[in-house]
């Protein structure tokens, strides 16, 4: 075997209960919290500030999906004009509250928004200052720590964000050295109220994330481990818990499944599906995780028989004598949650499906399939 890395410096505390530590990792610091519009209502900011006091110093719920950079920017210039003190960051929600905090880490030198999208269009023209986290000055960069309230993204792990960018029909990944969240926190207690179709999506997501680090040319022993047993997980738990939606423990085995997904690929990155998912989510606006997984039995098809390993893990997870028993029992997975795998239910047709597949193998998340390096 040639040699291998695994690193991911995020504080991961998790269990029912966990929020409770959130004073801990936030210390003597000001905090600024993201959260999804939804969240005051629910109470779940109300237990932030309960914990907090008067080190939260501001809340922002008016987050959107799909982080949108024409609503980052005033948010971001904002909360740095208003806060420049507050050195810590708590998102609270799903991917795009997660995203949208991320957004909110970077000090730029003028404190305007444009300098980290002009970064973010062409980094090697307009590079960032790498900040002092050493001293408490105008340029260090804040802090994040991260609390999913769904049981998917993965981004409490990762230092990616995906900024979408809807007036030049793009998106933007976010990756810096400060991206990396501090600290994650992980309570399957905030996650009971969220309803079935962000479940479903959500859930998909992370079973996308375990799928694509497992036939991904980056994959070492210890992303594959934590990918098959988050997949394993996810197949098992999610039908349940779509059918009784209020059971915590179920709740829990999901969260902990999609946290181990998302360790997973904090260090391998997504592969062809994510890349064939962009342009559905952009166009038709689908929910990102059903954007990701409805592809996945095509593009399992496609790295069965690639490698003897990754073939033992995937027929590990969807038990069958052969390949097309596999793909069969990922379709199968799928169709009773009520997901289509045809593309043509997502705007793609027939003859577009194979130029989509060979434009996406060329992008820098393809690349990391294991079928354009077969």
């Amino acid at each position: 075997m040639t040699p291998w890395t695994f690193h991911n410096p995020v504080d991961v505390r998790a269990g029912i209960g966990a929020l409770s530590q959130l004073p801990a990792l936030v210390g003597e610091r000001d905090a600024l919290l993201i959260a999804f519009p939804e969240a005051e209502p629910l109470g779940l900011v109300g237990q932030v500030r309960g914990l907090l006091g008067a080190r939260l110093v501001a809340v922002e719920t008016d987050i959107r999906p799909n982080p949108d950079v024409r609503w980052l920017a005033p948010l971001y210039e904002r909360l740095w004009r208003d806060h420049r003190g507050a050195r810590c960051v708590i998102a609270l929600g799903g991917g795009s509250s997660i995203d949208a905090a991320k957004a909110m880490l970077t000090a730029t030198p003028s404190g305007r928004f444009d300098e980290l999208l002009d970064h973010l269009i062409d980094p090697k023209a307009a590079p960032l200052p790498a900040g002092r986290p050493e001293k408490l000055d105008e340029q260090r960069h804040r802090a994040l720590i991260a609390i999913p309230t769904t049981a998917g993204t993965g981004s409490e792990v990762t230092p990616w964000a995906t900024l979408w960018d809807a007036d030049r029909a793009r998106k933007h990944s976010l990756h810096l050295p400060w991206t990396w969240p501090e600290a994650a926190i992980v309570d399957a207690s905030l996650m009971v109220s969220l309803p079935p179709m962000a479940t479903l999506a959500s859930g998909l997501d992370a079973l996308s994330h375990a799928l694509e680090s497992l036939w991904n040319v980056h994959r070492n022993p210890v992303s594959a481990s934590l990918a098959v047993s988050a997949a394993r997980a996810i197949v098992a738990t999610l039908p349940a818990l779509l059918r009784e939606p209020r059971r915590l423990d179920l709740r829990e085995t999901l969260a902990t499944a999609a946290l181990q997904a998302g360790l997973a690929f904090s260090n391998t990155r997504t592969a062809l599906a994510h890349s064939l998912s962009y342009d559905i989510t952009l166009a038709r606006g689908t929910a990102h995780g059903i954007a990701c997984s409805f592809s996945l039995p095509r593009v399992m098809r496609l790295a069965l028989g690639r490698d003897a390993a990754l073939d033992a893990q995937l027929l590990s997870i969807f038990p069958a004598g052969d390949v097309e028993g596999a793909v069969a029992a990922l379709e199968r997975f799928l169709a009773a949650l009520g997901v289509s795998t045809d593309p043509a239910d997502y705007g793609i047709a027939p003859e577009d499906w194979d130029t989509r597949v060979a434009h996406a193998l060329r992008g820098p998340r393809g690349r990391n399939f294991i079928q354009a390096h077969a």
